[in-house]
């Protein structure tokens, strides 16, 4: 009996803990459309007014421990009808979408029924388009973000949608692999996203707590995020985090940075 004891404890011993089994392993990046600014320094403090600027618009999809975390949604799939895009009703930019979500997520070998998580850096069109795509999943949302988005005309996805609203940062495994961060000032419960894979090491994506890597060098803040305080100190925050980790940035919305990424069905591990 003392001998069945022992090898029991030894087997139970050498299983992964919870922790390890969750921890992050595959991050993929996901074309979720790109957008023309016809006037840059309404985004770019400092550009010169009626001078365009190109911007991607990045979706990630995180695997861990069996697990599928989906980070933000761009625009939705339908736009990608439009082979050339659509302007904005303002007339101030163009989006196009030339891929589908639900197109990518197949070409991995997945149907959205299979994300269960969905976590979205803030409410804006270009983030949250696509939500709705997963009735099934749970959205990962600030607190603030959430009622300020169910406030306006237009909800950003469907008010039945499963919802975890959340006050401050989430150690969504348990482990430290996958963490959301709150980050406002873009907007009032925007946050961004930190990942820990074994291989590449730390990244911190962005959301759109800054859109181009000259608004990061400089701090620059556009004129249209709702707090400029709260801009300027999330992202201190994530500097801070930056050199603490020895993590690197990811910027959605910079075309130049998002371009020498490895697309998927190619992944980060």
């Amino acid at each position: 009996m003392a001998r069945s004891l022992a090898l029991l404890a030894a087997a139970l011993l050498a299983l992964p803990s919870p922790a390890r089994a969750a921890g992050a392993d595959r991050l993929y990046v996901l074309d979720c459309g790109w957008s023309r600014l016809f006037d840059a320094s309404r985004l770019s403090p400092g550009a010169k007014p009626g001078e365009s600027l190109d911007l991607s618009n990045s979706c990630f999809l995180v695997r861990a421990g069996g697990r599928w975390l989906l980070w933000d949604t761009g625009y939705p799939d339908a736009l990608a009808a439009s082979a050339g895009g659509e302007r904005s009703a303002d007339g101030l930019f163009e989006r196009h979408r030339p891929k589908t979500l639900v197109a990518q997520l197949a070409e991995i070998g997945l149907k959205p029924s299979d994300v269960g998580l969905v976590a979205i850096s803030h409410t804006h069109p270009d983030h949250v388009g696509d939500v709705d795509l997963f009735p099934a999943a749970t959205v990962l949302i600030q607190r603030p973000e959430y009622d300020w988005a169910f406030a306006q005309k237009a909800p950003p996805f469907s008010a039945s949608h499963p919802v975890r609203k959340l006050d401050g940062d989430l150690d969504v495994f348990g482990d430290g692999s996958v963490v959301l961060l709150s980050t406002p000032g873009h907007t009032p419960g925007h946050q961004s996203l930190l990942v820990r894979l074994p291989r590449t090491g730390t990244i911190v994506l962005s959301g759109d707590v800054v859109h181009t890597a000259a608004n990061w060098e400089g701090r620059r803040v556009p004129a249209r995020n709702v707090d400029v305080a709260q801009s300027k100190a999330s992202m201190d925050r994530v500097a801070a985090l930056l050199a603490e980790r020895h993590a690197t940035l990811w910027i959605n919305h910079d075309r130049a940075q998002t371009e020498g990424l490895r697309h998927a069905p190619a992944f980060y591990e």
